[in-house]
């Protein structure tokens, strides 16, 4: 191991799920997600948003980061959740990880709970058992990073969300784990600005991987998205789908920061019927 950040962080989810899998069994977790009402639909949410306004924002609640510490201060899920709705989103994204991000399952179900919009639970997934969690904390999506699992545990854990009807967010860092991720079947494909190595953010990473993506796959743009100018540069790459949160997260009002981010970026307003 070469510990890295993401390394850390994967060590410490291993050993946190191993805990997880003794307080609560995945018989019960099967039941919980047999359960659930039927996911969302993420990724169609993100395209009906496309094809309205031309562009489609997943907002990230999330109050910390290894790299920024705390963000938000006043932090409070549901009246982020419908803050992020009334300001346009069309999915959000929340943050479960506590030790290295302060978040929680409270915040996901918090959140989820306040509003209408598709959920992804943004955690890192090591093992198939938070595949199950996931859904039964009632997740419309989940994140899978290619650089984080291995070729047959991305295949494995990919087949089982699928089957719960959720959609995976497949993330890739660069051209070789780009070449991995393409092998799945989920369609979203999200380029992360950040390296999770050294947390350095560049968006000429999603500039330089766009054009390696097929037609048929939506690209999501991942960090370093500060305003309207970033997301014009991405516009150019070909690139409609976003997922921003720290610059979000910083704003007093993220209701009011997310129209101007969509205004600003040259986002139409929806036809109401």
């Amino acid at each position: 191991m070469s510990g890295t950040i993401l390394d850390r962080i994967c060590d410490e989810k291993r050993r946190q799920v191993a805990e997880h899998k003794s307080q609560r069994p995945i018989q019960e977790l099967l039941k919980r997600a047999q359960d659930q009402a039927p996911p969302r639909g993420f990724a169609a949410a993100l395209t009906r948003k496309v094809e309205a306004t031309g562009l489609g924002l997943i907002t990230e609640i999330k109050k910390a980061s290894p790299s920024a510490g705390i963000i938000r201060a006043d932090f409070k899920p549901s009246q982020l959740a419908r803050a992020y709705a009334r300001g346009g989103s069309a999915c959000l994204s929340v943050l479960t990880d506590h030790k290295f991000f302060q978040g929680s399952d409270a915040d996901f179900g918090e959140a989820r709970s306040a509003c209408e919009l598709p959920v992804i639970r943004k955690d890192f997934m090591v093992d198939p058992y938070q595949i199950v969690e996931s859904r039964a904390l009632g997740a419309d999506c989940i994140l899978l990073i290619v650089g984080a699992l291995s070729d047959d545990e991305l295949s494995n854990m990919e087949g089982i969300a699928l089957g719960y009807g959720m959609d995976v967010l497949i993330e890739v860092h660069d051209e070789a784990e780009l070449e991995r991720g393409l092998k799945l079947k989920s369609p979203l494909i999200g380029i992360n600005n950040r390296d999770l190595k050294i947390m350095k953010t560049d968006l000429g990473t999603t500039e330089r991987l766009a054009p390696m993506i097929p037609a048929d796959r939506q690209i999501v743009c991942e960090s370093g998205i500060d305003g309207p100018v970033d997301i014009k540069r991405m516009v150019a790459a070909g690139v409609r789908r976003f997922l921003i949160g720290e610059s979000l997260m910083k704003r007093p009002d993220v209701e009011m920061a997310t129209k101007v981010l969509l205004v600003g970026a040259g986002a139409t307003a929806e036809v109401k019927a």
